[in-house]
């Protein structure tokens, strides 16, 4: 049986000052009934998450982590988070991991409708093989996301920013994305803007410099690739936020898909257009992201 670890936590507001949270959290079977049947985030999708690489028991950029996780709180007019806590959370999970790369995931809920809210938990498992993707590549495909650009600005209720637990339309993308032939999905705007992956950022190599989406776009900040563009610049590379119309893709030297998982795994074909993979380059990026990270 593949490994699992669940742990639920007693939200305590955000300001509340413990120096232990330790009696906020409780560990239970990650196989057994845990959540109310009334629970919105799974009645509606209603709540918030994170997911987070650990390598060797290390849990990979907390921090970032956990200031997306209450920027979306935030935006969804949830209870803001204790991030000390959180952080606390995190470490208890971290240990039990096994060597190698897990994942752990933060859940933040609205609660259970007319009951106690909210509710919170974290779970921790041994992560997939991702060694093919960052190796010999993915195939992608672009998608309409079915709205313009302006979407985001004009329609805040939608949520574009928040990284939400309503990801149906991810998963779709991601099976649509198979049905044409490929691994992975771009969503672009259908006035013709680049925005990111169903579940990843994305980022574009023109010689010397690396573009990725604003994320002001109404798409998230990538954990992952805002430490590769940190180290990037340490390198002495170029790096910019910009808003990158469709027609910019063709211009690429090369791309990456990159997420707290699965890492930074090169585009091998775009719309069945083949990509260069500069393989010692990828290896490397790939090698900075399986060091310890805070």
């Amino acid at each position: 049986m593949t490994w699992r670890y669940a742990l639920i936590i007693d939200p305590v507001a955000a300001g509340v000052d413990a120096i232990d949270y330790a009696s906020t959290f409780r560990a239970v079977d990650p196989s057994a009934p845990a959540l109310s049947i009334g629970e919105l985030s799974t009645q509606r999708g209603d709540g918030i998450f994170e997911s987070i690489g650990v390598v060797d028991g290390h849990a990979q950029e907390v921090g970032p982590h956990l200031e997306r996780l209450a920027h979306s709180a935030a935006l969804c007019d949830l209870p803001a988070p204790e991030l000390t806590q959180w952080r606390q959370a995190i470490d208890r999970v971290a240990v039990e991991c096994p060597a190698g790369e897990c994942v752990i995931k933060l859940i933040l809920s609205r609660g259970v409708e007319h009951g106690p809210t909210p509710t919170a938990w974290v779970t921790a498992a041994v992560a997939p093989d991702n060694s093919a993707a960052r190796t010999t590549g993915v195939r992608v495909v672009t998608l309409d996301r079915g709205f313009d650009s302006g979407a985001p600005a004009r329609a805040p209720w939608l949520l574009l920013g928040a990284k939400t637990l309503s990801y149906a339309v991810n998963m779709a993308a991601l099976r649509e994305a198979r049905r044409r032939g490929a691994d992975d999905a771009l969503f672009v705007t259908n006035d013709g803007v680049v925005l990111e992956g169903p579940t990843s950022s994305v980022i574009l190599r023109f010689g010397d410099r690396f573009v990725t989406p604003e994320p002001g776009a109404g798409i998230l900040h990538g954990t992952t690739q805002m430490s590769l563009f940190a180290h990037l610049r340490d390198l002495g590379h170029d790096t910019a936020y910009e808003t990158v119309p469709v027609s910019m893709l063709a211009d690429a030297d090369a791309a990456w898909l990159v997420s707290s998982v699965r890492l930074a795994a090169p585009v091998s074909s775009l719309d069945a257009t083949p990509l260069s993979i500069d393989e010692d380059f990828t290896a490397a990026l790939n090698a900075y992201l399986l060091r310890p990270r805070e």
